[in-house]
């Protein structure tokens, strides 16, 4: 299996070039040359497997034996899995009305994003520990990746992360949970913008091709194929919990509706589409309506500015799907209040944007609302729907840790003084006797 950028402008690489890559060198993303075809048959057979059994099958499509024997990624995955709270991992709550909604969030930091960021982590340390090498990780964050994917590489001595987070425009919560990792490998920024702000000096570091060589940047934001990848699998796991039945031929076809903000998720649903599973997607976006405007009038045109929401997560306009929905504040909070008056079951503001939609289609369609978030992060939302919010110990214990961040004013010069912190934590490695090595 060998992965292309989107772009076409640089050769193939193997699956350890697209997972430290991120970016390709021509600014595009890396996909699979080619994408594997299933038969109804192994559909059929893949239905009686569990979350944890569809990811390994998955990444086995995807990841070479040469390249991970098949004993040690099964290993990886169970490893990367070993600290959800969810004994199934990931789990489905049937409510009234046909409303289907799969928790994706049973992770550390009650987001979706530690199941495919977990993984990647286990997949990094695999291939840094056989190479002693030592990477940079570049991520900024609109919610939940930040937290995600600092604890799934916290505390690794080969692995320094830079995360980025719009200051006061993440939740209490979210801002927490990357704040209060005091590592020597975290390295947490609190910008004066929003989510597309802190994408620029970003980008502008892995466009500087000898910096990034020299440091050996990577991303572990959702154009990083690894998190694409794993994140097939719930999409395979919702289809199976909800198709009326597979006795059939063809096989009945299930609706996915996705909260979509960067687009990793709904991506990784057009490739388990185009590998055979037959799903109609929906993307569901709050008022940062971007792709709603490109699927319904191919208007791709940037607003102004991005509005601040309650789904706070979507807060972003660059991305790209196929059928979608666009839903307000209102729309949200009527979504949650309805869910919990049915059923006494709480969402996050980004599932209820999922929830809308279905309220909104009395047809009978077999769909599956993906849950993308705990309540739990989202207080304010839930307080504003009339709720109460209900907290685990995981969540009240952030207000009493040390929390340590560096602030970026409006009047510095971002890129710039990341380079500066990623040349010393670089330099700080080195002197612990490692010695850069380049990849």
């Amino acid at each position: 299996m060998q992965y292309v950028s989107t772009r076409g402008g640089v050769g193939a690489v193997d699956f350890e070039g697209a997972l430290f890559s991120g970016y390709a060198p021509d600014a595009g993303l890396f996909m699979p040359q080619h994408i594997p075809s299933l038969d109804g048959d192994t559909l059929r057979r893949w239905s009686r497997l569990s979350y944890r059994e569809l990811v390994k099958e998955l990444c086995a499509l995807f990841i070479p034996a040469a390249l991970v024997p098949p004993s040690t990624l099964n290993d990886l995955i169970d490893r990367a899995f070993s600290r959800f709270r969810h004994k199934d991992i990931i789990h489905l709550s049937r409510l009234k009305g046909g409303l289907n909604v799969l928790e994706l969030w049973h992770g550390v930091t009650y987001a979706f994003k530690d199941l495919s960021l977990s993984c990647t982590g286990q997949f990094l340390q695999y291939f840094l520990e056989k190479q002693q090498k030592h990477v940079t990780i570049l991520v900024g964050t609109s919610g939940d990746t930040g937290s995600s994917a600092i604890e799934s590489v916290r505390g690794q001595k080969n692995m320094d992360i830079f995360v980025l987070l719009p200051k006061g425009l993440c939740t209490q919560t979210q801002e927490l949970q990357m704040t209060t990792v005091i590592e020597d490998n975290v390295h947490v920024f609190a910008a004066r913008g929003n989510s597309d702000e802190i994408d620029e000096p970003i980008k502008e570091l892995f466009a500087d091709v000898d910096f990034a060589r020299k440091y050996n940047l990577m991303s572990l934001n959702s154009v990083n194929w690894s998190r694409i990848m794993v994140q097939i699998a719930h999409h395979f796991y919702a289809y199976f919990q909800c198709a009326p039945s597979l006795d059939t031929t063809p096989l009945p076809l299930v609706e996915i509706v996705v909260p979509t903000g960067g687009g990793g998720n709904i991506t990784a649903g057009c490739i388990a589409q185009r590998m055979g599973l037959p799903i109609q997607l929906v993307a569901v976006v709050n008022s940062n309506d971007i792709i709603h405007r490109t699927v319904q009038h191919g208007d791709f045109s940037l607003s102004q500015s991005v509005k601040a929401t309650l789904a706070s997560a979507m807060d972003i306009q660059l991305s790209e799907t196929l059928r979608s929905c666009s839903a307000s504040d209102e729309d949200i909070v009527g979504a949650m209040r309805r869910c919990w008056e049915e059923n006494l079951y709480l969402l996050c503001p980004h599932s209820a944007l999922a929830a809308h939609y279905h309220y909104c289609q009395p047809d009978g369609t077999p769909r599956c609302c993906l849950a993308p978030a705990s309540p739990a992060k989202f207080q304010e939302a839930v307080l504003r729907a009339g709720l109460a919010p209900q907290l685990p110990p995981g969540i009240t214990a952030l207000t009493a840790m040390e929390t340590r961040s560096t602030p970026l004013e409006r009047d510095q010069d971002w890129a710039q003084l990341l380079r500066e912190r990623i040349a010393a934590a670089a330099e700080q490695w080195g002197a612990a006797g490692q010695g850069a090595t380049q990849p």
